[in-house]
C-alpha cells in the first residue's frame, strides 16, 4: 500500500449490494472523515441486528414488513452517543447517493426508500444532509455499466450490465462534484495488486481475500493532492470469484482520473465457517457481534488501510 497524498475533505465510500450496505456501514462509523456515501442495490444501515435470518426476510425482500428507518436512525443516535459510530454531526454537508434498478429481484425496490429514510429521519436535527434518490431506472440486482458487462436486461455474473448508463460516472459526480471534463474511453493510470494482511486488527481475522486492489491515477502516483473513494464489491462479485472484472470494468477507474481520486477495492473471501460462501461483506454479524460499528473487525481494517494510504481514521 503506497502512501499518497489525499485530500481529507475528498474521501467517500461507495458500493454494491452487500457492498452498498458496508459503505452505509463505513459512513455512519466515520461521517466525520468522509463526504459521503453512494449506495447501490443496498438494505438501510442496521436493519439485520445481527440476524440472519432477518437479513434474508425484511432486510432484502421487505416481506413480512418493511424496515423502518425512524427506528433504525434511533439505533443510529444512541450508538453515535455511545461513541462506536461517528457524531451525528459528522452528517453535515454530507451527501447520501441511493441508487435502485425498478427490476431487482434480488434486493426488493422499495428498501431504497428504507435505505434514504434512515437520513431522512437524521436529517433534521442534523441539517445538511444531501440525499438523492435514483429509483426510476430499470435494470435488475447489478451495477449498471455503460458497456461492460452481461445484458442488462438478464443480469447475473459478474453483476455488471451493460445498460447504456454510467452508475460510476453518476456515482463520482454526486460524490466528488461535476467532473471538469469528460472521462477517457479507457483508464490511463495504474491498478496495483496489495497485501490486506497488514491492515487485520491484532488477533482479529476480518474475512479478507489476501490481495486487494488499488487504482492509481497517474497524478496522485506522481505526488499531486488527490481525494480516495473506497469501492465494495457486492456478494460474489469478488477477484478471486469473477476475476480483475469489478476492479477492471465497472466504471470507476476512467473518472478517478478525471476527479484526481485513487479507488481502493477491498476484497472479502468467501468462507463456511463462519457461513459466507458468497463472499459477502459482513452486514449480519458473521465476523462478530460489533461488525457494523467502529469496533467491527471489517471496519477496524478499513480504518487501518486508510490511514496507511493517507486518508487517517479514528
Amino acid at each position: 500500500m503506497p502512501a499518497i497524498a489525499v485530500d481529507p475533505a475528498r474521501v467517500a465510500v461507495a458500493g454494491v449490494s452487500s457492498g452498498a450496505i458496508m459503505a452505509t456501514q463505513a459512513h455512519f462509523a466515520w461521517s466525520d472523515r468522509l463526504r459521503g456515501a453512494a449506495m447501490v442495490a443496498g438494505t438501510p444501515y442496521g436493519c439485520a441486528g445481527g440476524s440472519l435470518e432477518t437479513a434474508l426476510g425484511p432486510c432484502m425482500q421487505a416481506r413480512p414488513y418493511l424496515p423502518d428507518p425512524d427506528r433504525l436512525a434511533g439505533a443510529v443516535r444512541a450508538r453515535a452517543e455511545a461513541g462506536v459510530l461517528a457524531p451525528l454531526a459528522g452528517l453535515r454537508g454530507d451527501t447520501v447517493y441511493v441508487l435502485h434498478g425498478r427490476d431487482d429481484a434480488t434486493v426488493a425496490p422499495a428498501l431504497a426508500g428504507s435505505v434514504a429514510g434512515v437520513y431522512e429521519a437524521l436529517s433534521g436535527e442534523v441539517g445538511g444532509i444531501r440525499i438523492v434518490a435514483d429509483t426510476t431506472r430499470g435494470f435488475p440486482h447489478l451495477l449498471p455499466t455503460l458497456d461492460r458487462g452481461v445484458d442488462c436486461a438478464v443480469g447475473g455474473e459478474p453483476w455488471l450490465g451493460n445498460c447504456g448508463f454510467d452508475a460510476a460516472g453518476e456515482i463520482m459526480a454526486h460524490l466528488f462534484g461535476e467532473p471538469p471534463t469528460p472521462a477517457r474511453p479507457a483508464a490511463d493510470g495504474e491498478l496495483r495488486r496489495f497485501d490486506q494482511a497488514p491492515f487485520a486488527p491484532a488477533g482479529v481475522d476480518p474475512m479478507l481475500a489476501g490481495v486487494g486492489y488499488l487504482y492509481l491515477p497517474k497524478a496522485c502516483a506522481a505526488g499531486e493532492t488527490c481525494g480516495v473513494m473506497v469501492a465494495f464489491h457486492g456478494c460474489q462479485q469478488n477477484a478471486d470469484k469473477i476475476g480483475e472484472v469489478f476492479v477492471r470494468d465497472a466504471g470507476f477507474n476512467r473518472w478517478a482520473d478525471v476527479h484526481r481520486v485513487a479507488v481502493l477495492y477491498p476484497q472479502v473471501r468467501s468462507s463456511y465457517l463462519p457461513l459466507n460462501p458468497k463472499a459477502c461483506w459482513d452486514w449480519w454479524g458473521y465476523t462478530g457481534e460489533n461488525y457494523d460499528t467502529r469496533d467491527g473487525a471489517q471496519l477496524r481494517w478499513l480504518g487501518a488501510a486508510l490511514t496507511a494510504l493517507g486518508a487517517p481514521m479514528p
